[in-house]
């Protein structure tokens, strides 16, 4: 069914954006304000400083109280100027939505994907399922690495029925979180993408084997003789037995350098990593769910019954220490206290307990970031439901079938119905009448559906399927391969997926074997078909060659449909409408004559 909300998704973010913008302003007042008053603090600390100069020592406190103003003054200047900053990325925010429901979301960038997964995909480019202006890019909010790789794969492979089932009641739920989504965009570090989750992962599960038992009680006994030690040299003036356990501390941090300097390596750089995490892990953990999944998720945000953004605040306080070494006063103490070395057991220590839980954390995090991305499309989308799954050979219905890329003012509609008895469509017509994009179509909204997303039609129903596209496919200098041998190799890796164990494939092949001749492409398109279809294939054909929609098939497999096209005042139309048959006329001489060609 489709998302409801008692506004309109654009007169929601619209309100939002004004209160949010309000808000800005008000801060900005604040802003100045504040700022203001800080000078005249400080101006007031200069002129009793000065009035009372030549005064007794008792005056000199007088200053004090503009300087203890000016810092409380300071403090909340800074929470003003933070939450000036959190306003004016929640404006962004819906601004961005406003413009993704207007359709002028900008298609210009491209995210950094992982090139091995995307290119052993038999559909992610032919379907712009990645790529500038992709599916992809217009699904992404995630604020992570994790966010980003975990809706790839769900836009790559075919998940089971249960799992998709279970997506589409938690993202039917989270598209109603305006707030929660919200603050999910804004908390935290003001990063577009952040955090690498496998030098994290790494990182907490490197433990090194030095801090044993005795080691730990050894710096601890070490530390407390270097205290009795000093006290002893201060009182007695003696410094030898102080010598003697300074001796001793240095040769146990030399013994232990190595070890420390692994443990300590790499902490500081993935603390700031988890900053933002610990941020979006304390919003979901303080969420209520009501979906299954959802509250399953919410409950792996734990290691040894501590929440996990509460963990990471531990962590937090120890990096504190560690950041405290550059003080010249801390690195005086350095050796008598053991600092560094009770750090590197702290750190230790933590990553004992909570390291093999931060994998399954930051992959929890990446997946409730998908499920908001799709939440987020749920809403912006209102009219668009969910697509119905059915057992059985495999199928595919739409009525009203849409494209999500193309503008909903220019997007052309049409109903699609492929499976028993009619297990492939053969579509004729001319350039630029629609066959491309029809299978463009069929295939993005698949994609959709089996990631647990909406479908832009007005209602859909289909088996799960694996998808074999063939529509972009160049040559290659580099591997001296034609476009006709790329091709070829494409339709091998098609038919090897239609033969493997799994759900049935949906396959789109554009303008068939077109780099061969007529005979060989008719022979060749009849053998690939009849394989595909006898290993329970569906999908689509398309082609120029009309002697293409004569192959011989069993009655009822091969379905023949055609897009149409007419000249009228010298200028090729397009009613991008797919009907039954074969296509009754050809414009291509007649194109060729418009532009100037003498044929």
């Amino acid at each position: 069914m489709a998302a409801s909300s008692p506004w309109s998704p654009v007169e929601e973010y619209t309100r939002r954006q004004r209160l949010r913008e309000q808000e800005v302003e008000r801060h900005e007042t604040r802003h100045i304000a504040l700022g203001y008053l800080k000078l005249l603090l400080l101006a007031a600390t200069v002129a009793i400083a000065w009035l009372s100069r030549g005064h007794s020592y008792r005056s000199l406190w007088l200053p004090g109280i503009p300087i203890l103003l000016f810092i409380a003054v300071a403090v909340y200047h800074s929470r003003v100027l933070r939450g000036q900053t959190d306003e004016r990325r929640a404006v962004e925010f819906y601004s961005k939505g406003l413009a993704r429901i207007g359709d002028d979301w900008p298609r210009t960038t491209e995210r950094t994907l992982p090139e091995q997964a995307v290119a052993s995909s038999l559909y992610a480019r032919d379907l712009d399922i990645v790529g500038k202006g992709s599916l992809f890019e217009l699904l992404c909010m995630a604020r992570t690495r994790m966010g980003e790789q975990c809706l790839l794969d769900w836009l790559l492979h075919v998940p089971s029925l249960e799992t998709i089932y279970q997506r589409q009641n938690a993202v039917a739920e989270l598209r109603g979180q305006l707030d929660f989504r919200e603050e999910m965009a804004v908390t935290g570090e003001a990063v577009s993408i952040g955090v690498w989750p496998e030098s994290l992962k790494q990182w907490g599960t490197s433990t090194h084997p030095f801090a044993s038992i005795w080691l730990r009680w050894l710096a601890a006994g070490l530390t407390l003789l270097a205290i009795g030690a000093t006290t002893f040299w201060l009182t007695h003036g003696f410094i030898g037995p102080l010598f003697a356990v300074l001796v001793m501390q240095w040769c146990l941090v030399r013994y232990l350098k190595r070890p420390i300097a692994l443990t300590l390596d790499g902490t500081d750089k993935a603390f700031q990593n988890l900053k933002l995490v610990s941020a979006l892990l304390h919003k979901i953990e303080q969420q209520p769910f009501e979906a299954p999944h959802l509250q399953r998720t919410q409950k792996q945000l734990s290691s040894e019954h501590i929440p996990a953004s509460e963990a990471i605040a531990q962590l937090g306080k120890i990096v504190d220490y560690l950041e405290a070494l550059a003080n010249p006063f801390v690195k005086l103490f350095n050796l008598p206290l053991m600092y560094t070395v009770q750090l590197a057991f702290a750190i230790h220590a933590w990553r004992e307990r909570h390291g093999h839980a931060l994998a399954s954390w930051l992959d929890s995090l990446g997946e409730m970031e998908a499920l908001l991305s799709l939440a987020t499309y749920s809403y912006e989308h209102p009219e668009d439901p969910f697509p119905t799954f059915v057992d059985g050979p495999g199928r595919f219905h739409a009525e009203h079938l849409g494209h999500p890329l193309i503008p909903a003012a220019k997007c052309v509609r049409n109903s699609v119905d492929i499976g028993e008895p009619a297990r492939v469509l053969l579509v004729s017509g001319s350039n630029m009448s629609g066959k491309s994009t029809l299978m463009r179509t069929v295939g993005i909204n698949t994609v959709l559906a089996l990631c647990g997303a909406p479908v832009r039609a007005n209602e859909m129903q289909l088996t799960p399927l694996r998808i074999g596209a063939s529509l972009l496919v160049n040559d290659s200098l580099q591997r001296g391969a034609s476009r006709f041998y790329a091709e070829i190799e494409k339709l091998q890796a098609i038919c090897s997926l239609a033969q493997q164990p799994g759900p049935p494939v949906l396959f789109l092949l554009d303008e068939l074997l077109q780099g061969t001749n007529s005979k060989d492409r008719r022979i060749g398109a009849e053998g690939v078909t009849r394989e595909l279809v006898e290993a329970g294939a569906i999908g689509i054909l398309t082609t120029h060659d009309l002697s293409l929609t004569h192959m011989d098939h069993e009655d009822g497999v091969l379905r023949n449909m055609h897009f149409q096209d007419a000249i009228v005042d010298g200028k090729m139309q397009f009613d991008f409408l797919l009907q039954e048959g074969v296509v009754t006329k050809s414009n291509g001489v007649e194109l060729m004559r418009l532009i100037g060609l003498k044929v």
